[in-house]
């Protein structure tokens, strides 16, 4: 998904998918105003539509991939 990195604040585990309810790793800010949330797995299935839509997109999805802390800590 092409992305436009924004100031917003990051998305917490508080953020839900407007769709499914699960937790949201992608805010999209519309150009009519107002913003959707969406896990990664609706933010994939609806890019095309929302690329149409959206002034911007912060994509998390990558915190998705990336090694936690705490199994650092482990090994």
């Amino acid at each position: 998904m092409t992305t436009v990195l924004t100031p917003a604040s990051p998305l917490t585990a508080a953020d839900r998918c407007d769709r499914c309810g699960a937790q949201a790793y992608l805010r999209v800010v519309l150009t009519s105003g107002g913003e959707l949330l969406f896990c990664a797995h609706h933010g994939r299935k609806f890019e095309p539509e929302l690329k149409k839509i959206a002034a911007e997109i912060q994509d998390e999805t990558d915190r998705l991939t990336a090694p936690s802390a705490a199994s650092d800590e482990e090994h």
